[in-house]
């Protein structure tokens, strides 16, 4: 059985007496015609006595957040999504039973109110409350005011709370989806269609990740839920659609950190006859474009370090950018016996999936070079090996056309001149094969259905994808994936 705290125990009581009086405690429908924010900035300008000559009204619903009671008229603040606004109550104005009604309020319930448009002579905008409606009793008191919900577990737990007592998680909450939809005006506007793509499927493909595996119970059957939004997308460039993008969860089955989440918002878009430097002009307009109209500013103080956005951002290949770090020049031709050797001088461990001068390649830009990159940049040029879905390099086919985005050392994009070589993708997919037998357990199915659909044709495309969240916490200078996903994945309390 459920035990009480005495404030709950008195909230209970005060339910009940709210039930004698014959109203719910938990409302009806109530129409409002006004926001705080809104109301703040019409009349911020007007001076205290223009008020005299006025007669303006409005009509607002929040919950009660501060109470400050004095005898026969008392102030309070109720919040709305758009943020506090101050009231002003009376006996005079509402009546014996109204007031009464308000006094046994709480911190925390939600009311509406409407009244008079005035300002104290402090200069802050309220409402005289002229009508006060009982609508929700909160039976639960909110933390303590001067320290919130502080407990971090706790904020990312018990999310509707953390949305009530901070005022930056709801600003992140609801800047998100105005990034999100910034996006997509940006990605309309450039002739992009948005599509939806499976997420249940038969095959691991589209990147390099352990899945969760579900079961389809009427099939007997298997599935995953997907890890990419790549080769069904690419499957539509095949059919003609030339130009599409996709913004949904994509899952993996992997470790939980501040810039890792099981379930992710990823964005993926494919634009046929472009290529890699057709992705770095659309990401780098798309990032500047979200600066200039949803934050209004250029540079962000993320993670310690202060980002600039403006351009043109910084173009280097993996090997340079290894070569200026370590001296070593991995564009020159060697065995995989003296890359062995490099690695071994400089303690970096190589699995057995991984003895591949590609790979080892990629484990020096891993150790030197990743955490480095500050401002962004787009690498390019990666090993084959590691890019099982990217074109080859005409003039070195050891690497492949492909670039990353990193910013604060932090992958933020990665794009490919998609390979659209049947022959050439079978042959990768085999060797992606080869490389789980190996005990690579994020390496990719082979998609016979895939191979087939280029070999009707698939036109020379550019692709690309972005993580949503990690976007999404450079532009709030969020420090965690969780403070922008409002219910990230947690553990179960033991209760």
């Amino acid at each position: 059985m459920r035990e009480f705290t005495e404030q709950e125990l008195v909230r209970r009581e005060k339910l009940e007496k709210l039930k004698e009086l014959n109203l719910d405690p938990f409302g009806q429908a109530f129409k409002r015609d006004a926001y705080a924010l809104d109301l703040k900035e019409k009349y911020k300008d007007i001076d205290h006595e223009e008020f005299d000559n006025m007669d303006d009204t409005a009509t607002v619903a929040g919950r009660i957040m501060f109470i400050r009671k004095m005898g026969k008229a008392s102030f309070f603040t109720i919040k709305d999504k758009t943020g506090p606004i101050q009231i002003y109550i009376s006996i005079n104005d509402i009546g014996e039973d109204k007031y009464n009604l308000f006094k046994s309020a709480d911190i925390g319930d939600i009311v509406g109110v409407h009244g008079k448009v005035m300002k104290t002579k402090t200069g802050e905008v309220t409402i005289k409350c002229l009508e006060y409606t009982h609508l929700v009793k909160s039976l639960k008191p909110l933390p303590e005011k001067f320290h919130g919900l502080t407990d971090i577990e706790e904020r990312y737990r018990r999310r509707y709370v953390d949305l009530i007592m901070n005022d930056e998680s709801r600003k992140v909450a609801f800047t998100r989806p105005k990034i999100i939809r910034c996006i997509q005006n940006y990605m309309d506007s450039l002739g992009f269609t948005e599509v939806e793509t499976p997420v249940l499927t038969t095959l691991l493909t589209g990147a390099s990740a352990r899945p969760f595996i579900t079961h389809h119970n009427t099939q007997n059957l298997d599935m995953y839920l997907r890890i990419a939004l790549e080769l069904p997308l690419k499957r539509l460039l095949v059919g003609g659609m030339e130009a599409v993008y996709e913004i949904g969860r994509v899952f993996r089955n992997e470790g939980m950190d501040p810039r890792h989440n099981p379930e992710f918002t990823l964005m993926e878009a494919y634009l046929a006859y472009s290529n890699l430097e057709g992705m770095m002009d659309l990401t780098e307009n798309m990032f500047q474009k979200i600066a200039k109209e949803v934050t209004g500013k250029m540079i962000y103080n993320w993670n310690g370090h202060e980002i600039n956005l403006e351009g043109p951002w910084k173009r280097i290949s993996m090997v340079d950018s290894i070569k200026e770090v370590t001296g070593i020049d991995f564009k020159k031709e060697m065995t995989v016996e003296e890359a062995l050797e490099l690695a071994k001088e400089h303690n970096i461990e190589v699995q057995d999936h991984e003895k591949t001068v590609g790979h080892i390649i990629n484990l020096f830009f891993e150790k030197y070079v990743e955490e480095t990159l500050i401002q962004p940049t787009f690498l390019y040029g990666h090993p084959v090996e590691i890019s099982p879905l990217t074109k080859k390099n005409p003039e070195d086919p050891r690497f492949v056309d492909r670039f990353e985005l990193f910013i604060d050392g932090k992958e933020f994009a990665n794009a490919y001149t998609e390979l659209n070589d049947p022959i050439d993708q079978l042959e990768r997919f085999e060797d992606q094969l080869k490389e789980k037998n190996l005990g690579n357990d994020e390496a990719n199915d082979i998609d016979m259905d895939f191979v087939e659909a280029l070999e009707y044709g698939m036109p020379p495309a550019g692709g690309i994808g972005y993580g949503i969240d990690r976007l999404v916490m450079l532009f709030t200078e969020s420090e965690s994936i969780r403070d922008v996903i409002l219910f990230p994945t947690m553990k179960p309390i033991d209760k």
